[in-house]
């Protein structure tokens, strides 16, 4: 959340700077809708969760579909959604599309007074394909991906595909992770894009309420990095304890970096709950320097 000023210092400047710079700008507004991630973002696991890392393997429903709402504090006022629908297809893995939509909803149009002539459009959309499946005990995936940011009359488009991979080790004990965000480069210090990596270990597990089979609780200790996107990388620390499969909550701290030599720490933590088919989804953050926080809440379908 410390970048919010450069984001909004980057939309005072977006016209001159022209493409690239918008399409810095769309990404910066996609990490501002991150905030709202309980977990690293090359760990999270999940339908929508393929716009973080595209290796989404973990189910075997017949079709899932999920929404996600996204709302940052009032000094931001940024919204966002992600919608997903995806489905198996045999041996071909599992394929499905995504749209995810992230925009400034309060910048108002004036002229030569002060009073308001309009509001201003500025926000980002990405409309794509993305396929996952299961190589020799590693899921791999990929997304294909267009993209459009606004910034009042100037428009950017791009394509970007992006690649993820996510590994366990002795069942649930040890899982790796990684994934590109939204690569359309070569280069490593391009702010368009982010590079994911994470790590997420088991470190306690035990029956509940003296139960055996699902009817245990598992704790997990997590750690993802994000890199590469021209600034100092952001360093994820976080816990997760799920509950017979039915109820799970995650805390995370992000050690955010910046393009100056500034750090700051926030906290994100989230609840899951599966009622049947459904499962649903409340997170936030704490917010920094009293902006206030974001929150997320997200509903996933499952059919089989």
């Amino acid at each position: 959340m410390q970048r919010i000023g450069v984001l909004f210092v980057g939309l005072l400047t977006l016209s001159a700077a022209r493409a690239a710079g918008q399409q810095a700008t769309g990404t910066t507004l996609w990490r501002v809708a991150a905030t709202t991630l309980a977990t690293p973002p090359a760990l999270a696991l999940g339908p929508a969760a393929a716009i973080w890392n595209p290796a989404q393997t973990e189910d075997s429903a017949r079709l899932l579909l999920a929404v996600e709402a996204i709302q940052t504090p009032a000094a931001v006022d940024a919204t966002g959604l992600i919608t997903t629908v995806r489905f198996p297809a045999g041996s071909l893995g599992q394929f499905g599309l995504l749209y995810g939509h992230v925009g400034l909803s309060d910048i108002t149009q004036t002229i030569d007074s002060p009073d308001p002539t309009g509001v201003v459009p500025v926000y980002t959309f990405a409309l794509g394909a993305t396929w996952s499946r299961v190589v020799g005990g590693t899921s791999v995936g990929a997304t294909l991906a267009f993209h459009e940011t606004r910034l009042d009359v100037a428009r950017a488009d791009r394509w970007t595909i992006d690649v993820g991979t996510s590994r366990a080790f002795g069942g649930d004990r040890l899982r790796l992770a990684a994934a590109t965000h939204f690569f359309s480069s070569l280069k490593t210090n391009d702010p368009a894009q982010d590079v994911y990596a994470g790590i997420e270990g088991r470190v306690w597990s035990g029956p509940m309420g003296g139960g055996g089979g699902n009817n245990r609780v598992v704790v997990r200790a997590r750690y993802g990095i994000s890199f590469a996107h021209g600034f100092a990388a952001d360093h994820q620390f976080g816990l997760g304890a799920e509950f017979a499969k039915t109820l799970g909550v995650d805390f995370m701290m992000v050690r955010e970096g910046s393009y100056g030599n500034a750090v700051n720490w926030r906290p994100a933590g989230g609840l899951r709950i599966a009622i049947g088919k459904y499962r649903v989804t409340l997170a936030r953050d704490g917010g920094v320097s009293d902006v206030g926080s974001s929150y997320r809440v997200g509903v996933e379908m499952r059919f089989r």
